[in-house]
């Protein structure tokens, strides 16, 4: 899109201003604008028209990029022209490279002067007479009612301009042909934000930090690679660097765009199944408010009762909410305080985050609690109604017919989180390793996007990657553990098991008898069996293998590319199937009661220390079989196989010494 630009002088300070209606500007600067808003009578000295149609990208450019000099107030169209085209000029010689039509095409006589007359108010054009902005006639006190609605159905969101038009034709559709003027005077108004989606972002110019470092930036572009929700937090970077203000990628396409008329139009590709971003896309982002401050405390005994908390949970949530509830200043750093919930699987997360949600909710504050996957969402859902009754809860994830519903209560995918902008006072990241928010920066970026600058980050993990652990062991980095599963028995211990490898097995048409035996007897207690594989490919092979060895056992088998997959997982967990061949599509999130894991090839590049806790998490999470059987079969004994027994004897070695143990579990 186009947007007018201009440069207004007022009490010696200049400043630059886009607009989407020139109307609603010539009605705020004359004086009535600003008495209505109580701010008084504040005298323009200077206006500059820059092009009542320029490309949004170039305007924003102009605007966040703009330096007062001095003289300015002297200046002629010769000299503003000259400095619009210092500003653009890296844009405006692509644009000539390309073949797209020249600077004069754009500024034509370089900028045209307004001033206000002495007896009235409105603006008058001094020396173009082509671009007048007088327009017809507004409504004011029609406009001033429909900018509190649009703010208010765009709070908190960071929308493209076609998402601006979707929520209001299901919301507002009486704003369809009025928003632009709605969103330009909440513009003036400092209550919204209009920019490009894919801009020159200046963090120097701005004091923000680098989320994001170059590929072949060195030490540190890997390590903020492996942990993109620790942001890197060293020097501000000295350069100018183009990205998505969506998702904080670098645009990597340009192409013709009819809507900007340039032949060069960036735009970005990483969230493109979101909608275009593009340099002249209109970005609208509601301003950001202060976060709530809880004051709660949490008394151990009233929360398991109120929540059904353990005593292990009642402790990490009562050190969650001493966080929720420190003073802290907005540091320089600009980014929200975060905090780890390090919880073993089983732990029962979900309930200890009920108290931190109840606590911001009470002090007036915004929630949301974000999961990587659709299927986590919907089973939650019902979960925080039923904890929540009095509130309004969004539920958005991809295809949802709730993604324009307001609520104080939000729950999504992480997704979800590109369309939001300094909206929540809590926000709260849920299997914040699991994959695709795991080594994905975008989802980071738009994570940490959602939550307010002074709010804060509940971060919830079993298998908190290494990065973050060491943050932990330094200091750096408060958190709780949970080292106990709600029922009070220690986690199983994995045995390992020596035997050859699935493919190995596959070639000779046989299993080995050890692994007859472990399974017979695992079988013969009558358990639900995980057999974990790295590959898709030896699912079929290895059921053939057990069917022969085990004929009269249910037997099946499952990965991502099942389409009956849903329907094996529930056969499985009525045990109507007994063992369940898959891969890592069901190391988290499922529990089924009495059930053993087996991971066959254990010692596989595939598995990495936190999906080998992940997936011994699966055995012994109910109180009525807290034991279960893990076994790690390879031919090999590796580091990651070591790591994983090692974190889980720790969590049972803290939870004996806490005291959170309540018996042993016999084996």
């Amino acid at each position: 899109m186009r947007t007018a630009v201009y440069v207004l002088e007022c009490r010696g300070i200049w400043r630059v201003w886009i607009s989407l209606d020139l109307t609603v500007d010539r009605w705020w600067w004359s004086g009535a604008g600003l008495e209505s808003q109580g701010r008084g009578l504040v005298t323009v000295d200077k206006l500059v028209l820059i092009s009542p149609a320029l490309p949004l990208g170039w305007a924003v450019k102009l605007r966040d990029h703009f330096k007062q000099r001095d003289g300015m107030r002297n200046w002629g169209t010769k000299e503003w022209g000259q400095y619009v085209s210092s500003v653009l000029e890296p844009e405006l010689k692509e644009e000539r490279e390309a073949g797209g039509i020249g600077e004069k095409e754009w500024f034509s006589d370089g900028g045209s002067l307004w001033r206000l007359p002495e007896q009235s108010g409105g603006f008058i054009e001094q020396s173009r007479k082509n671009n007048d902005c007088r327009g017809n006639d507004l409504d004011y006190a029609l406009l001033e009612s429909e900018v509190e609605q649009f703010v208010h159905a765009v709070a908190g969101r960071s929308l493209l301009q076609p998402e601006i038009e979707a929520l209001l034709a299901e919301g507002l559709p009486e704003l369809m042909g009025r928003w632009r003027q709605a969103a330009q005077l909440a513009h003036l108004q400092g209550r919204l934000e209009l920019t490009a989606a894919v801009g020159c972002d200046a963090p120097a110019a701005h004091g923000a930090r680098a989320r994001q470092l170059p590929a072949g930036a060195g030490t540190l572009a890997r390590a903020a690679a492996r942990l993109p929700h620790v942001w890197w937090r060293g020097a501000v970077a000295r350069r100018a660097v183009s990205r998505c203000l969506r998702c904080g990628s670098a645009p990597t396409g340009r192409t013709a765009c009819a809507a900007c008329g340039l032949m060069g139009c960036a735009y970005c590709e990483a969230c493109l199944a979101l909608g275009r971003s593009r340099a002249c896309a209109l970005l609208l982002r509601s301003a950001a408010l202060p976060a709530v401050r809880c004051t709660a405390a949490l008394d151990p005994t009233a929360a398991a009762g109120r929540w059904g908390l353990s005593p292990a949970q009642a402790g990490a949530a009562g050190a969650a909410l001493g966080f929720l509830a420190e003073r802290r200043e907005c540091s320089a750093k600009k980014c929200p305080e975060r905090f780890l919930l390090w919880a073993v699987t089983g732990a029962g997360k979900t309930e200890m985050i009920f108290p931190l949600l109840e606590a911001v909710l009470a002090a007036g504050g915004r929630a949301l609690v974000a999961t990587p996957r659709r299927d986590v969402v919907l089973e939650l859902a019902p979960r925080l109604a039923k904890a929540f009754p009095a509130e309004i809860l969004a539920v958005l994830y991809g295809g949802s017919a709730e993604r324009w519903v307001s609520g104080r209560l939000t729950l999504a995918t992480t997704h979800q989180l590109l369309r939001f902008h300094r909206g929540f006072d809590l926000v709260i990241i849920d299997e914040l390793d699991a994959f695709p928010y795991h080594n994905d920066p975008l989802l980071a970026y738009a994570a940490e996007q959602a939550c307010k600058v002074d709010g804060s980050f509940i971060y919830l993990s079993a298998t908190p990657p290494q990065e973050m652990q060491r943050l932990v062991r330094s200091g750096r980095l408060p958190h709780a553990r949970v080292p106990v599963r709600f029922h009070g028995h220690p986690l199983p211990v994995p045995q390992h098991l020596t035997m050859t490898s699935v493919q190995t097995c596959l070639k000779r048409g046989n299993l080995p008898r050890s692994l007859i035996h472990t399974l017979r007897k695992s079988l013969e207690r009558v358990a639900q069996i995980f057999c974990f594989v790295s590959r898709i490919a030896h699912i079929e092979g290895l059921l053939v293998l057990l069917r022969r060895s085990f004929p009269g056992v249910v037997i099946e088998g499952t990965s991502s590319k099942d389409p009956f997959r849903a329907e094996k997982v529930t056969a499985f967990r009525n045990r109507a199937i007994s063992l369940l061949v898959t891969t890592t599509i069901l190391e988290r999130g499922v529990t089924v009661p009495r059930s053993d894991v087996f991971i066959l090839d254990a010692d596989s590049d595939l598995f990495d220390e936190a999906s080998l806790v992940q997936m011994a998490g699966r055995a012994g999470r109910s109180k009525d079989d807290p034991g279960g059987h893990v076994v790690f079969a390879s031919p090999q004994w590796t580091r990651s196989q070591r790591g994983a027994i090692s974190q889980i004897r720790t969590m049972n070695m803290i939870a004996r010494r806490k005291g959170y143990i309540s018996k042993e579990t016999p084996r």
